[in-house]
């Protein structure tokens, strides 16, 4: 007990780190140069533009991002018939979210010109004068460079696949300028995480995954169609190319047949898998969402196709929980309870 006090004792006369006199010199000025430079940051200004560069990004819209997860987990899910590897899973799902914030950005820098004319978009932060070409492009980058990062910690074909994937997304919103369906480029776009998952999770790319990365630039071209036909007399006024231009008077026929052949793919899907009831009933949800979908695209409202646009994360949800549902080893887990 003695020894234990007179050790105590030594301790508390140790010097402490965090005590200033006993930092070397050097250390004090690095500590003095650091403080200063931090007091001369406008840190309002620094709040002003990390607002508007979120807003660039649609991280305040995670819609968007929703719409591009559900089939991200499809693809992790199927290739890994089972729950994926924890490290991917976390990799593609931030991914996931910082793709579709760069696709955000680079798309409202190639329409800064054509937003101002749009009711919609007039408010971008780009079209309303807030955000500079310059800062879009740079916060671009910076997003396409993070994701270039996580990308690192898979394996070599997912490294080699994430360039066209970088290519597809800072291209996508340039094909509205030279094809009546930049719907299907931005499937193949913001699709592209499937291969991508497959080759993480198996090191290959099998006929399965090229499958379901068809399944989704139907879903792709379902939802953005519903999406532009809230723009379509802007668009047209514009002179801007979409699905929901060239299809016309049958554009909700068209949205349709897409939903019609989307599920059938899926059902494919689940028989090649051999998956039980709990997919078909996801499937059976999606198909009674399609219906409702229909209900409200039908008049062709700026309204209704907008809500039939969002509520498209609910289908991709019904979906992904019926793949779930019938990986998990349902006997086993009533073995273990009972």
């Amino acid at each position: 007990m003695a020894q234990s006090l007179a050790a105590a004792q030594r301790a508390s006369r140790v010097p402490v780190i965090t005590d200033w006199k006993y930092l070397p010199k050097w250390w004090l000025r690095l500590i003095d140069t650091i403080t200063a430079a931090l007091a001369r940051i406008d840190w309002a200004h620094v709040r002003e533009r990390s607002t508007e560069y979120a807003k660039l990004a649609r991280m305040h819209k995670p819609i968007g991002a929703a719409l591009l997860l559900w089939p991200t987990w499809w693809a992790l899910w199927l290739a890994a018939g089972d729950f994926p590897p924890w490290g991917t899973l976390a990799i593609f799902t931030f991914g996931v979210f910082l793709m579709r914030s760069a696709g955000c950005v680079i798309n409202d820098y190639a329409d800064r010109g054509l937003d101002p004319e749009v009711r919609r978009t007039r408010e971008r932060p780009i079209a309303a004068g807030k955000v500079s070409p310059r800062e879009a492009l740079i916060v671009f980058l910076a997003l396409i460079a993070i994701a270039f990062v996580l990308v690192l910690f898979t394996n070599k074909l997912t490294i080699e696949l994430s360039f066209v994937g970088a290519f597809l997304a800072a291209t996508y919103p340039f094909a509205k300028r030279y094809t009546h369906l930049p719907q299907v480029y931005l499937g193949a776009a913001f699709g592209w995480s499937i291969p991508m998952a497959f080759a993480a999770v198996t090191n290959s790319l099998p006929p399965l995954c090229w499958l379901l990365f068809l399944a989704n630039v139907l879903f792709s071209t379902i939802y953005d169609t519903e999406y532009a036909m809230v723009d379509r007399d802007d668009d047209v006024r514009i002179g801007m190319r979409t699905s929901a231009i060239l299809f016309g008077r049958y554009d909700v026929a068209a949205v349709m047949a897409c939903y019609a052949l989307f599920l059938a793919i899926m059902a494919a899907i689940g028989v090649w898998r051999g998956y039980g009831p709990f997919y078909y009933a996801g499937l059976a949800t999606a198909a009674a969402m399609a219906a409702y979908h229909y209900r409200l695209i039908r008049t062709r409202t700026r309204e209704g196709c907008f809500k039939a646009f969002r509520h498209n994360n609910w289908l991709g949800a019904a979906v992904f929980a019926g793949i779930l549902l019938d990986t998990v080893p349902w006997r086993d887990l009533l073995a273990r309870l009972a």
